[in-house]
């Protein structure tokens, strides 16, 4: 005799497994373990061991030959800490690093033995600490010492210049949690063409609303960054619909899971490769390079430019990031168009997506072939003459 329980017949442990775990959460789960080891492996090898990597460095003087002879100079250290060029004089240079051409810049006093090193705070005390200690120990080697001025440095409440990372980390979050939800909400189908498009302007509206209070916050409420504020709400709204609309496209492609593959690009590999804790002259090769293509990346750098080098600098990832909305947004109306099957009754109709099938054998269900099974008293009124329902039904 089988023994049940409430919850039905026995089938052992290993058919409790295959009920509580279906084939599909297994899978999903294994890609949770696959994005879980790609952020660890992403962070901690773009942060393990930061270096000084080519950074660009203006080199000034004013009598002849000094200027390049200095450079050369600096251009030999082991392992390429510097990326030097000679410019004609101290104007120059400054005008360079405040245009952030260079982050940094060397003018050298011929006539006595200590030289004027320019940094940048604002783009990242840690960029400006890497170039002071790489051009101090190498001045130092030829019998030299060096002043230190910062012509662009970080606001009192903007922390080792990090506020501008995390300002538009939180829009990136923003972002693609906002399209998430505008994909998978209750009761939301596959997107159509109208329901992609009243996504994508859903998810403008709300870009412009985050942008706006994120550039509030960082500025005027907790006084983290200076500079202005419509430029920053600009750039948070463009950084807020080019994460969105990248979630979005994703998720046309590749459903649910593509809500992680955004994910992917933009957390695991855009944040590390930002230039947030270490600017992209300190990160290994390949995080240095993916870094101002992604809109992390693209986003802080713009948002250090409008704080601090008054906008110098924003042309290239402001157009990175306006690609990245621009194609977001065209491969979900693509996507949407490409849909095949039928489009279902609106959200919220209080329709079924799918009705269900007629029993054929239930009573009243017409037969292929006729009338019902159960006569003309099941099938509604005779035919000899129009009902009371049906005369309403006709008006």
């Amino acid at each position: 005799m089988t023994q049940t329980t409430d919850a039905g017949p026995s089938g052992g442990f290993l058919a409790e497994i295959k009920d509580a775990v279906t084939t599909r959460a297994a899978l999903l789960v294994l890609g949770v373990l696959a994005l879980q080891l790609a952020f660890i492996t992403s962070y901690i090898g773009a942060f393990h061991h930061p270096g000084p990597h080519e950074i660009p460095l203006a080199v000034a003087a004013p009598a002849p030959g000094i200027a390049e002879r200095t450079a050369r100079l600096l251009g030999d250290l082991p392992g390429s800490p510097l990326d030097p060029r000679a410019v004609a004089d101290e104007a120059t240079a400054v005008g360079q690093v405040r245009n952030r051409d260079v982050d940094g810049a060397l003018i050298v006093d011929p006539a006595g033995t200590t030289d004027q090193l320019l940094v940048a705070g604002g783009a990242g005390t840690s960029l400006a600490q890497a170039v002071e200690e790489v051009v101090v120990l190498a001045e130092a080697g030829q019998g030299r010492a060096v002043r230190i001025v910062d012509v662009a440095p970080a606001a009192a409440g903007d922390a080792r210049g990090l506020s501008s990372f995390y300002l538009v980390v939180g829009w990136c979050v923003g972002g693609y949690l906002c399209a998430a939800i505008l994909a998978i909400s209750a009761g939301a189908r596959p997107a159509n063409t109208h329901r992609a498009v009243i996504r994508l302007g859903a998810l403008l509206a709300y870009a412009v609303v985050a942008g706006l209070l994120g550039a509030v916050i960082a500025g005027p409420v907790l006084d983290a960054l200076p500079g202005s504020v419509p430029a920053l709400w600009g750039l948070g709204a463009l950084v807020v619909l080019a994460v969105g609309a990248i979630t979005l496209a994703f998720q046309g492609l590749a459903g649910v899971v593509g809500i992680g593959l955004a994910i992917l690009l933009v957390v695991v590999l855009g944040n590390p490769s930002a230039g947030g804790a270490y600017p992209y002259p300190l990160l290994p090769p390949f995080w240095s390079a993916v870094g101002p293509a992604l809109p992390p990346g693209a986003g802080t750098y713009a948002a250090r430019s409008i704080a601090y080098f008054r906008g110098n600098g924003v042309t290239g990832p402001l157009l990175v990031l306006a690609a990245w909305a621009v194609g977001g947004a065209v491969v979900t109306l693509v996507c949407s168009m490409l849909r095949r099957g039928r489009p279902g009754p609106a959200v919220g109709s209080g329709l079924d997506a799918d009705p269900p099938s007629p029993d054929p054998y239930s009573p009243g269900t017409p037969s292929p072939g006729g009338p019902s099974a159960a006569g003309p008293s099941a099938a509604g009124p005779s035919a000899a003459g129009p009902s009371l329902g049906g005369e309403a039904a006709g008006r």
